[in-house]
């Protein structure tokens, strides 16, 4: 069984997009490098520092289902139907679309994110689950779901906006040390949640 891992750029402050869903500078470092790579759209490529390449590539190929929300899957209009890593999406939304056009796409659409996770888990098999980070990370925290957090930190300040936690409040959780990635714009930072 692979891992859930919530996964976002986010600001030093913590912040993964504004008031508004803009990512501002965050998203730069996908196009500052000589390094060429994609996701699952071929259409698609980035191009970033090489030692971000190396951890990107190796996350991303563990990864066999994205899990978002109902606002990441509108901003985005569900990657026109194709994933943006990995082979299958599931959604998180008490109101699946009735009019998206790619009805065919491996997108699936569930109401609450311990049934997300469960989906997720059943569909990925022994890859690994990629949370976006949000609100849902919040609610799957609370509910003991994540076993690793992707933290790709960008040096801006946002000041406000929408949060790499969401609204969680609940208990203090404790990390194991991070692995350390020095990409060119962006560190990555990479936790296992505590077990003990």
């Amino acid at each position: 069984m692979g891992n859930v891992i919530a996964a976002a750029v986010v600001s030093l402050d913590g912040f993964v997009a504004d008031t508004e869903d803009g990512v501002g500078p965050l998203f730069d470092w996908y196009n500052n490098g000589p390094v060429e790579l994609y996701g699952t759209d071929p259409g698609r490529p980035f191009h970033v520092s090489p030692a971000s390449a190396d951890y990107v590539n190796t996350a991303w190929r563990k990864v066999g289902v994205v899990l978002c929300g109902r606002r990441l899957f509108d901003i985005t209009n569900g990657w026109e139907g194709v994933p943006p890593f990995g082979q299958h999406v599931v959604v998180v939304t008490h109101e699946p679309p009735t009019d998206w056009p790619f009805p065919d796409a491996p997108f699936t659409f569930v109401s609450g994110i311990e049934e997300a996770v469960a989906k997720a888990k059943e569909l990925a098999g022994d890859q690994d689950i990629s949370l976006a980070a949000g609100n849902l990370t919040g609610q799957a925290l609370r509910a003991g779901l994540i076993d690793e957090l992707s933290y790709n930190l960008v040096p801006v300040i946002f000041g406000t906006g929408k949060k790499f936690f969401g609204d969680y409040a609940g208990e203090q959780i404790l990390l194991d040390d991070p692995e350390i990635i020095e990409g060119d714009r962006v560190t990555h930072l990479h936790y296992r949640v505590s077990k003990g």
